[in-house]
Parts: structure tokens; sequence; C-alpha cells
């Protein structure tokens, strides 16, 4: 399975969508040809949009380790001090 980014366009009173020329050929693609659309807009992030977003925004840096972190949120959450 392939994904493939595609536009919505107005065609007569309906909405309809081009297949590129390269997946037409390389799936067989005739006119009459049954097949299965996952229709998936903008308003769902995909992992791939998730970790394009952190690579773009990356988090600053922490002076702290890993463990203060941890202790410190046991602290706040539950009372523990380490």
């Amino acid at each position: 399975m392939e994904q493939i980014k595609v536009k919505a366009k107005k065609w007569g009173n309906s909405i309809g969508i081009v297949l590129p020329v390269k997946v037409v050929n390389r799936e067989d693609i005739k006119e009459g040809t049954e097949m299965v659309v996952t229709i998936q807009t903008k308003n769902v992030m995909t992992v791939r949009d998730l970790l394009d977003f952190a690579r773009k925004h990356p988090l600053p840096k922490s002076k702290k380790t890993t463990q203060k972190i941890m202790d410190e949120m046991d602290f706040e959450l539950y009372g523990i001090r380490r």
C-alpha cells in the first residue's frame, strides 16, 4: 500500500481526485477498476507528522539530569522525596 497526496477538484456536480500517472501505470488501473480509498483529512496527525514537527521544533536542552526530573515529578505527584 502506498500513500499519495491528492487534491479534491470540482468535477461537474461532484468532487473527484486525479491519480498520478506513475501510480496508474504501476498499478495497471483502467477505467472501471474498483479500489478502496481511505480518506484522511488535514485534521489527522500521523506519526510522520509528529516526527517532522519535533525535528523542526526541538526542545531546549535541560541542565537537569533525567533522574533529577523524575525525582521532582515523584515529589510533585506523590509527595515522595528521594
